[in-house]
């Protein structure tokens, strides 16, 4: 995944790589969501605030200008700083196997 300096280089990237929806999206202040899953493969640049990723027993701080993947029907819970966050999103649906 290529670190971007504007949303327009993060879309044009995603894109190239197979990603069909791409969003700009804020989340609130101290926002906590519990397990979940996605039906789609998420690579993400966080440009503001910060968040906890835990997946797989494992929990990443990602602060601005992290990058992060999550493959498709992966469990995972996420939680937002108390500034919130504001994250660059692709998504792709999974290719049927």
């Amino acid at each position: 995944m290529t670190h971007a300096d504007t949303f327009d280089a993060f879309e044009a990237s995603a894109k190239s790589a197979g990603f069909t929806e791409v969003l700009k999206k804020d989340w609130q202040p101290s926002l906590a969501l519990d397990t979940h899953t996605h039906p789609f493969d998420v690579q993400a640049q966080v440009v503001a605030g910060e968040l906890w990723l835990t997946a797989a027993g494992k929990t990443q701080h990602l602060t601005a200008g992290s990058d992060f993947a999550l493959a498709a029907n992966v469990p995972h819970e996420e939680r937002y700083g108390a500034a919130g966050a504001t994250v660059w999103i692709a998504r792709r649906q999974p290719v049927a196997q």
